[in-house]
């Protein structure tokens, strides 16, 4: 009868546990071999919901209902149906997730909206659920494109029937109408939504977790609109172990990672936990990256015996990031940052380019005026949709390599092959974190910690570290320019110099009204002179001024540019042999 009794348990712990499954194993998140996994992935923000700051529609249009409905005003229903399409046809596709296997991702957390996968409670007959299978194919295709990386894929629920939080952008929560909270119909969509995914993706084995309710931000009880200050948060662990409860009927196979209120942090009354195959969820933004910030989350690990998981973070500085994953991983937390493509970004892995046409259609939108003609704004958008292909956006190599290298170094590498003699452009300054491959004043966003959003990058252009970055018109330039330079602040390049030489450097700069100093300085020690910068009269108006005789070794060579006065803006240093002259002008 023991040996019965054993095999039974063997069998179970093969069919929950079966190879490849993510599962608890106590305090760890551990694959079918019961190896330790710490998850690094992206959350694949706005192909699914769109949220208004991602689309730079927030000032007039922040949750996603209302974004579609300024589409449609300007391109009627049937555009705004070919938009959308294209839109999430070109948002993810294969090639997106190769790339994210190539940069070092291991996981993706799919942000979900419910309306892919079934209708809004209005459009239902006679209380019936019914199903759309638009959002099960994109999940379908997704799951496969994972399984062929190798990488996890999980699902979150980020805009729930009704919206489950007072921050609308986030789950498109239309206030006209009854939140997830306000209608048992609502809740009893996400329950039986669960369920049908859980029973569609119960035997994938890259199918790592389900996340089931994003972000809930709602005051139950308490003054805090965001549930902030709840203390027993009785209505949202009603329904997430329902949730629970519905998935385990067909599935018993796969993780349950569920989210506090107030974004995802406040747990008061959400315990005891109610399923032995579970995560805790906590997400992380503009805090200081100590031990102190995720205590409570290492004491919930400590005191339930559960896996913790940052689900979502980012929109910072590359320092920032740095310093949050090493902080995570550290403590074996794994994590997913957010997002993975966003208009004009120098925060993400990419960047979506927008176009002059765009910005007509936002200036319309946002002050009225002349209405631009259906013909003008579908053009617009369908190529503003074209732009989201992985071949069209602009991949950020500075935050991948801040997620992933500089994690585990402080060695710096070339951001671009530097020549000498040869023209070194400023912003191609190498890859590492301040103090290491630059030196910045304000590199890093603490505004959750002191109330003031510190901008880390007063350009908000091309990079994101520390280093201020602006475009730039000069010719010869690489379209960008180093700005906002402030004492003491320098920049490290990495060049292969042919031969052992004494150079002349031409360096190019503009100011308006203030004198700059720099040196030149390597890592073996040797120091060039002083060159003062004057007043060019200007910050349009560019001119060259020469620091002769800088003298390097053959071979690799770490120059730093230390800015003794700043107050100028640069372009780029132009080594040249010490007999070859240069224009001044």
């Amino acid at each position: 009868m023991k040996k019965a009794i054993i095999a039974l348990q063997l069998l179970f712990s093969v069919t929950i546990f079966g190879q490849g499954f993510l599962h608890r194993d106590g305090q760890k998140i551990v694959d079918g071999n019961g190896k330790n996994v710490i998850l690094r992935g992206l959350g694949l923000g706005g192909w699914m919901v769109q949220e208004g700051y991602m689309l730079q529609t927030q000032p007039f249009a922040s949750p996603q209902y209302q974004i579609k409905q300024k589409i449609e005003e300007v391109i009627g229903d049937q555009g705004t149906k070919e938009f959308y399409a294209a839109y999430k046809a070109n948002g993810i596709t294969k090639r997106d997730i190769d790339s994210l296997a190539k940069w070092g991702f291991n996981s993706i957390r799919l942000p979900m909206h419910y309306n892919l996968y079934t209708p809004p409670i209005e459009k239902e007959k006679n209380g019936e659920i019914t199903w759309i299978e638009e959002g099960f194919t994109m999940t379908d295709n997704l799951l496969k494109w994972c399984e062929a990386n190798k990488i996890y894929l999980i699902l979150d629920l980020h805009a729930a029937p009704g919206g489950q939080g007072n921050d609308a952008a986030i789950s498109d929560y239309d206030t006209t109408k009854p939140s997830l909270w306000q209608s048992e119909a609502n809740q009893k969509k996400m329950i039986a939504l669960w369920k049908k995914l859980a029973s569609r993706y119960r035997d994938s084995q890259w199918l790592g977790a389900y996340d089931i309710i994003n972000e809930p931000n709602w005051n139950f009880t308490g003054s805090n609109k965001n549930g902030c200050d709840e203390n027993s948060n009785g209505p949202l662990r009603d329904l997430m172990v329902a949730v629970t409860k519905a998935i385990r009927e067909v599935d018993t196979n796969h993780l349950v990672i569920i989210e506090g209120n107030c974004w995802g942090n406040n747990y008061n009354g959400v315990f005891p936990l109610w399923d032995e195959n579970m995560a805790l969820s906590f997400h992380k933004y503009w805090n200081y990256n100590d031990k102190e910030s995720i205590q409570k989350m290492l004491d919930y690990r400590t005191q339930y015996n559960v896996p913790i998981w940052l689900g979502e973070s980012g929109e910072n500085s590359n320092v920032w990031f740095k310093d949050a994953l090493t902080l995570v991983e550290t403590n074996n937390i794994g994590w997913a940052f957010w997002p993975m493509k966003k208009i004009e970004n120098i925060a993400g892995v990419t960047s979506v380019t927008k176009i002059p046409e765009y910005d007509v259609l936002l200036k319309y939108w946002r002050d009225g005026g002349q209405k631009p003609s259906a013909e003008f704004s579908k053009k617009a958008l369908m190529k503003m949709a074209d732009n989201y292909k992985m071949e069209n956006v602009t991949v950020k190599p500075d935050v991948i390599d801040a997620m992933f290298r500089q994690v585990q170094t402080n060695d710096t590498k070339p951001y671009k092959t530097h020549t000498i003699p040869g023209k070194i452009i400023a912003t191609e300054y190498d890859l590492g974190t301040n103090g290491f491959a630059y030196s910045d004043k304000d590199f890093i966003n603490y505004r959750v910690a002191t109330g003031n959003f510190d901008q880390w990058n007063k350009g908000n252009t091309m990079r994101n570290d520390g280093v201020d970055i602006l475009p730039c018109k000069d010719p010869g330039s690489n379209g960008y320019q180093v700005s906002f330079i402030e004492d003491g602040e320098w920049l490290q390049f990495t060049a292969e110099v042919k031969k052992q030489n004494k150079y002349n450097v031409a360096i190019r700069y503009s100011s308006e009204n203030m004198e700059g100093q720099l040196h030149l300085e390597t890592a073996n020690g040797t120091k060039s002179k002083t060159i003062t910068l004057p007043v060019t009269g200007g910050n349009e108006k560019w001119k060259t001024v020469i620091l002769s005789d800088v003298e390097l070794n053959a071979g690799e060579n770490k120059i730093k540019v230390v800015f003794e006065k700043g107050g100028f803006n640069l372009n780029y240093l132009d080594f040249l042999d010490g007999k070859k002259s240069v224009s001044k002008k």
